[in-house]
């Protein structure tokens, strides 16, 4: 098959390996990762590429979408000739550790648990992956904002003042996602290390490639992959296993 993948740079090492193994043809675009921060305007984004790729001059068998729910960024995406192909996930959290069961046994009682992976220390200028974002944030959360504003040390006390609930054991929870294929880097060091720095108490998980390899490899279950046809779009479920369904077009 030849496919299009369009996928978020968080997944950059992961997506490039996987496209080395793949059986398939597939060509790449990937978006900035802090287009999380305005889900809107991610949404817009993702429908553009979709649209430039039906309007190219290749003629796809589907265009794959790296990309979870993400706070309604794939919710309304429309598939007017090329179908679409992307997994059923709430968020990267779920395609990083390689299946929504997973991400429902480790999330569950905290879905908004902050975490973060290999890409998000070299993609943004953040560290963690957490819940929320304004207009003005380029790069995912609140605290990068303040870092580019105000440097780390006043980011630090400044964010400190406005969270004072940051000392419960709850909020001092995060998460690294290891996958055995990056783990060379030492990217879960330094994590650790700066996390327990701001007095925050460091949990890794074993990552899994599952979610992306079988999605590059065209290896579609409908229990894990929704698949859009032509003259659908998405609509969010937001339950723990559907999550996604697809609709006719009006």
């Amino acid at each position: 098959m030849l496919l299009k993948l369009i996928a978020c740079n968080v997944f950059m090492r992961e997506a490039c390996l996987c496209i080395a193994r793949s059986p398939h043809v597939i060509d790449v675009e990937f978006l900035e990762l802090g287009e999380h921060a305005q889900p809107q305007v991610l949404n817009a984004s993702l429908q553009a590429k979709i649209d430039q790729t039906e309007q190219g001059s290749k003629s796809y068998d589907a265009i794959l979408l790296l990309y979870g729910l993400c706070g309604n960024a794939a919710v309304g995406l429309q598939a007017r000739k090329t179908k679409l192909v992307l997994p059923r996930a709430h968020d990267c959290c779920t395609i990083l550790l390689g299946s929504k069961e997973r991400f429902r046994d480790q999330f569950q009682d905290n879905p908004s648990t902050p975490f973060s992976s290999v890409g998000y220390l070299e993609r943004g200028s953040y560290y963690l992956r957490t819940e929320g974002g304004e207009r003005q944030i380029q790069f995912g959360d609140q605290y990068a904002a303040l870092v580019a504003q105000y440097g780390e040390d006043n980011a630090k006390y400044i964010w400190e003042c406005m969270n004072p609930d940051a000392a419960s054991p709850e909020s001092r929870r995060v998460v690294f996602i290891e996958l055995p294929e990056t783990s060379l880097l030492g990217a879960a060091e330094r994590f650790r290390s700066r996390a327990e720095s701001y007095g925050k108490d460091c949990t890794q998980l074993d990552g899994s490639l599952s979610l992306i390899r079988r999605l590059l490899n065209g290896e579609w279950d409908p229990a894990d992959f929704l698949v859009v046809e032509a003259n659908h779009q998405t609509v969010g479920v937001y339950d723990w296993t559907e999550i996604l369904r697809a609709t006719p077009l009006a």
